[in-house]
């Protein structure tokens, strides 16, 4: 009796140590979320990208001596562009506003910032879309005109994405989908979005401006 009491003892006491095999459980507070870091990443790869364009931009104007805008009584319509960043970056603020509704629980002001941050990106691309029809010149007709299509258009698409994004996001808001807790829905794409936004301004100075 007493012999089985001590083999039991020392089964208890294995199974017991075998339970701490292996290493310890990951410090939860010290990782990154899996959607914001994928986000992150996603961005980081999205510059490389961005700066791939802008090097054949430089290479156009510095290196190959080329004349850039205006040149052959084509111009670029710089006014209308800058209209159009001050739309995109007004849509920045919405967002914050929208992220802002998302954390305190207010819903109207995440789901009318969401709408109007959706609405301001696709006036954005409505302006777009009608300067490429009156602009005068097409991407094959010379290499200025393809490297302004590349990047802006690269920047257009990227614009239409976060629009993809934000219709889904909106939808979720207007289902209740999100909580002061639970809103990583909204926090996400407002990342995204702000990337949209700054790269545009990068793009807007280098391209029409300088």
């Amino acid at each position: 009796m007493e012999s089985a009491s001590i083999a039991t003892g020392h089964a208890a006491a294995h199974d017991h140590h075998g339970e701490h095999h292996g290493p310890p459980p990951a410090n939860r507070s010290s990782r990154v979320e899996a959607q914001f870091l994928g986000m992150l990443l996603f961005i980081i790869s999205e510059v490389m990208l961005f700066g791939a364009f802008f090097t054949a931009y430089f290479f156009i104007r510095v290196v190959a001596d080329a004349e850039w805008f205006p040149f052959d009584g084509k111009e670029l319509p710089r006014v209308i562009a800058g209209v159009n960043t001050a739309v995109l970056v007004s849509s920045s603020f919405t967002m914050h506003w929208a992220l802002e509704g998302a954390r305190r629980g207010n819903r109207r002001a995440m789901q009318a910032g969401l709408l109007t941050t959706a609405l301001l990106g696709l006036t954005f691309l409505s302006v777009q879309v009608n300067e490429y029809v009156h602009i005068g010149f097409a991407p094959h007709d010379n290499a200025q005109g393809t490297i302004f299509y590349g990047l802006t258009g690269l920047h257009g698409a990227h614009v239409a994405v976060g629009l993809t994004l934000l219709t889904f996001a909106t939808l979720r808001a207007f289902r209740g989908h999100f909580t002061p807790k639970e809103h990583r829905g909204v926090e996400v794409p407002g990342i995204y979005w702000h990337f949209v936004d700054v790269m545009w301004i990068v793009v807007y100075s280098t391209v029409y401006i300088l």
